[in-house]
């Protein structure tokens, strides 16, 4: 998938960067070794790809234990609160296909809460994903707590906007919210 600029996603793409994410049943590959899951999901094609135009590589072994809704259809997680308590850092998924008569709309609304989102304490890293430009799109955040990470989406002012808009004027044709566990990351990804 394609990248926004500025850790989120953005009108103009960052052509110098993709993502790729991969949702896995672990039974089926038990071996959590960064590289070793990366060649048995991405497979030799793609990671000769990657080599070939000598890209750096972050990877993220992430388990998903709260969230809600689908994409594409597909669910990742029954749709609950969590129970569970996590400690340390957590990933965030927010991933939404926009409504074509709501697009003017959710694309005003970007620049105010991605801002908010860089300033907020807890947070550590963004990528703004995209599998159809403009219509499809994703944020995958990382962030210091839970806690923290609640802070930004609930009681900031302009993410708050952000979401009583969001039902009120019906955005999203599906949206999906996904909290992980960080399992592990390959040494190259330090943010």
């Amino acid at each position: 998938m394609g990248t926004g600029k500025n850790g989120s996603f953005d009108i103009v793409p960052d052509l110098s960067q993709w993502s790729i994410i991969l949702f896995f049943n672990k039974a089926e590959f038990p071996d959590q070794e960064i590289q070793h899951l990366s060649k048995a999901l991405l497979g030799n094609f793609i990671l000769r790809w990657l080599k070939l135009f000598n890209t750096k590589n972050k990877f993220l072994l992430l388990e998903p234990y709260a969230g809600h809704g689908s994409w594409d259809g597909n669910s990742f997680v029954q749709n609950r609160k969590s129970e569970m308590t996590v400690e340390g850092r957590i990933g965030v998924l927010t991933r939404a296909s926009i409504r074509l008569n709501r697009l003017t709309a959710f694309w005003k609304a970007v620049p105010a809460t991605s801002k908010d989102m860089h300033k907020n304490d807890g947070f550590i890293y963004s990528i703004g994903i995209g599998e159809i430009p403009l219509i499809k799109q994703a944020t995958f955040s990382i962030w210091e707590s839970e806690a923290q990470m609640k802070t930004y989406a609930y009681k900031m002012s302009a993410h708050q906007e952000v979401i009583k808009r969001t039902r009120a004027e019906r955005w999203y044709s599906e949206e999906m919210f996904l909290r992980f566990k960080i399992i592990k990351t390959n040494p190259e990804f330090t943010p």
